[in-house]
C-alpha cells in the first residue's frame, strides 16, 4: 500500500464505506480505487484527491495532507541524479536495486533521517 492508500483506507474504515460503495459515490471503478489505495496504479489527479477530500468532508489540514500523501505515492519513482555526484548516483541505484531486500526498521531509519535533514518548504 502506499501513504495515500493506507490514508483512504483508513478513512472508509472509520467512517464504515466499503471500496465498492466509495467509488460507486465517486464515479470511479472499484478495481482502479483498490489499485490507487494498493500502489499499483500512478499518482491519483488533484481533483480526485479533491473529491475524496469532499467526499470524507474534510478541510484545511486534512486536506492538505491528503493532497501531500498523495504526491509522496507514485509507485514507480524516477530519480534524476544528472548534474550531481558520482556518490548521489551509486546512491540512486543501488537503492532502486536493493530496496525490496531492505527490512522495514532500516526503511523507516532511513526515511527518519531523509525527513530530519531535509529542510522545510515554505508553503
Amino acid at each position: 500500500m502506499t501513504p495515500f492508500g493506507i490514508k483512504v483506507r483508513a478513512l472508509r474504515d472509520q467512517r464504515g464505506i466499503s471500496l465498492k460503495k466509495m467509488a460507486e459515490d465517486l464515479a470511479i471503478s472499484s478495481a482502479y480505487l483498490s489499485a490507487l489505495e494498493h500502489g499499483k496504479r500512478g499518482l491519483p489527479s488533484w481533483s480526485l484527491v479533491e473529491q475524496i477530500c469532499s467526499y470524507f468532508n474534510i478541510i484545511w489540514d486534512e486536506a492538505e495532507e491528503l493532497h501531500r500523501l498523495a504526491a509522496i505515492s507514485h509507485p514507480k519513482v524516477t530519480v534524476d541524479t544528472s548534474g550531481l555526484s558520482p556518490t548521489a548516483t551509486e546512491y540512486a541505484n543501488i537503492l532502486s536495486r536493493e530496496i525490496r531486500t531492505l527490512p522495514e526498521a532500516r526503511l523507516q531509519e532511513m526515511l527518519a533521517y531523509l525527513k530530519q535533514s531535509t529542510p522545510k518548504r515554505p508553503g
